[in-house]
């Protein structure tokens, strides 16, 4: 008699032929996985990249793939030098595997712009998501607890929310979970594929991740006979350094924010109305988002709140048709630093969306008296740290006992004081219109930099 397979093979265009365990594709199987299908990695990049259409759902699969290869090379190295390093047994290593099969799941439709860049929900990898997912109300948290790994992966995702999480070692979160990990090897590798950027980060960077015995931390060990390992150190700048670059070229791409811009206000006014539940989110897919909104405002398009729903209704036009709003000003980070505090305190998240929409209205308003027009005005304030991590992957440094993160080392590695800064430089406060007439936007710029009056626009109308 033929047993039951072990394990299944996809084939992947970055990382090739994917090994998944019978288990591991038992979860790939529920629908609260198969949803990934449908959310975008990059969010609305794609119209800006045409091929950056890869999904969660592929991301997801590929950070399990490097995952699999950090702990063959943890275990490698603890062959090597059992007496400093800790190896990781099966049983962990399925653990830490689901994790990170599953450390997406949680990711709404355009999340990012609707959850670290507008601040109106708490961000996909709080606790709280993490336990409605892993309930026993969905068929992904029932097949979790009939695995026997529900609170161990529970730990891993939300480290600290848990009682299990006190006994969970540092390395289970970390190897899926740092400022380098497998969720960023797999998904530089992969945007760097579908946006068609050349990026090459040199794969032997994963072969040198060890786990500390002494205090249970992942590193990189850039020792070797007590001298440094330039090669590793220069690798892992460079790593850092296409994070940057990516950043930059993709992730605050000015036609990306505006078309999340767009999405963003449009889940905000649905929230505030009442028309749908943050929880109706969790569902969503991209394209489904768009339609759920849409319905919500047709339903209401002859009622009391016929203006708000032709709003929604226009907002989800336009992004459906890549007619975003043009910027009128640019207030950027290297230009503000006196006043970006107050600027995100007042005009970030739900708790300054008063300010904010206050301040949308008296743009339109004065462009209205002053040109006739009626104009979609939208101000953007994304939180100020910009998803920045800080460099908190540990190293062995040579001549220091015990592995530390690498970000005490900054004086002797003065690149990475200027990545950070770098980073802190692209936080950018705008001033969107839906209009292209120079005049028009010049006019909206006027009357914008009285509005914020302490601020220092940058954008040249042109």
């Amino acid at each position: 008699m033929i047993g039951r397979k072990r394990f299944s093979v996809l084939r992947d265009p970055v990382h090739g032929d994917i090994y998944l365990s019978d288990e591991e594709l038992s979860l790939v199987d529920t629908p609260e996985f198969q949803r990934l299908r449908g959310v975008r990695q990059l969010g609305a990049a794609y119209l800006v990249f045409p091929g950056a259409l890869h999904t969660r759902f592929d991301h997801s699969i590929g950070t399990l793939h490097m995952t699999g290869k950090l702990i063959d090379a943890v275990n490698l190295n603890f062959e090597l030098d059992p007496r400093r390093c800790l190896g990781i047994a099966p049983e962990e290593a399925r653990v830490i595997r689901i994790a990170a099969l599953l450390h997406d799941v949680t990711h709404i439709p355009f999340g990012h712009n609707i959850e670290d860049q507008s601040g109106l929900l708490e961000r996909h990898d709080c606790a709280s998501r993490y336990r409605g997912l892993f309930s026993e109300r969905t068929e992904l948290g029932r097949l979790l607890s009939k695995l026997g790994v529900h609170d161990e992966a529970l730990a891993i995702l939300a480290p600290g929310e848990t009682a299990t999480a006190d006994a969970v070692p540092p390395y289970w979160s970390q190897i899926l979970s740092d400022t380098i990990c497998s969720d960023i090897l797999d998904y530089l590798a992969r945007d760097a594929y579908f946006t068609g950027l050349k990026l090459s980060i040199d794969d032997r960077l994963s072969n040198y991740f060890k786990v500390d015995r002494a205090t249970g931390n992942l590193f990189i060990d850039l020792a070797k006979r007590e001298l440094l390992r330039e090669d590793i150190l220069s690798e892992i700048v460079r790593m850092l350094e296409a994070r940057y670059y990516f950043s930059e070229r993709v992730y605050y791409h000015h036609a990306k924010v505006s078309a999340g811009a767009l999405v963003a206000r449009a889940t905000e006014l649905a929230l505030a109305g009442g028309w749908i539940e943050p929880e109706e989110l969790f569902r969503c897919t991209d394209d489904s988002l768009l339609a759920l909104l849409d319905a919500r405002a047709s339903e209401r398009e002859s009622g009391e709140e016929r203006v708000t729903a032709r709003r929604v209704r226009g907002l989800v036009a336009r992004m459906r048709q890549r007619r975003l709003l043009k910027r009128a000003c640019v207030f950027p980070a290297y230009e503000n630093e006196a006043v970006q505090e107050s600027l995100v305190s007042r005009y970030f998240s739900r708790s300054g969306s008063g300010e904010r929409e206050a301040a949308e209205e008296r743009i339109a308003d004065l462009a209205r008296f002053a040109t006739g027009r009626e104009l979609e005005v939208i101000v953007y304030c994304p939180a100020a740290h910009m998803q920045l991590k800080e460099v908190a992957t540990h190293v062995r440094w040579p001549g220091v006992e015990s592995p530390a993160p690498l970000g005490q080392f900054r004086d002797r590695v003065p690149r990475l004081g200027d990545l950070e800064q770098a980073y802190r430089n692209l936080w950018k406060f705008y001033v969107l219109v839906d209009s292209d007439d120079p005049k028009l936007l010049t006019k909206i710029q006027e009357i914008a930099r009285e509005e914020f009056s302490g601020a220092r626009n940058a954008y040249r109308v042109g």
